[in-house]
């Protein structure tokens, strides 16, 4: 029971966290002034820190780590990725034209990291017969 009402709230904070993404990258987009909003600044980081504490707790309850079974290393070099992205996206210094790319590049890589996550797979199970 506790398993899943923990992956339940993973799953939902990830939800958020990406929705907070896409907020924030499209605010950025449109030249908004989104960093004058707090929550925009703190609501991220605390979603954040719920997401990554549940991750941990999840892959020690599955007895499976990164470095060790290949689709948790995937997702978390994806969430390095991610992370990378997203800061040149929603950077103050990333050139206005820059930005899209970077933003693009970012939801991609959380479209990768779903991907392992659903298959427990880094290639998604596509190169196996």
């Amino acid at each position: 029971m506790a398993y899943l009402l923990v992956k339940y709230l993973h799953v939902t904070c990830v939800l958020i966290s990406v929705s907070l993404f896409v907020l924030r990258g499209a605010l950025a987009l449109m030249s908004r002034p989104w960093r004058q909003r707090r929550v925009l600044h703190v609501a991220p980081h605390m979603v954040d820190t719920v997401l990554l504490g549940s991750a941990l707790w999840l892959a020690w309850r599955i007895g499976q780590y990164p470095f060790v079974n290949g689709w948790l290393t995937a997702k978390v070099l994806g969430l390095l990725a991610y992370i990378l992205l997203g800061m040149r996206a929603l950077g103050k210094n990333t050139p206005r034209s820059q930005r899209l790319p970077f933003f693009v590049a970012a939801l991609l890589t959380v479209g990768y990291i779903v991907g392992v996550a659903l298959t427990h797979s880094p290639s998604w199970e596509l190169l196996s017969s």
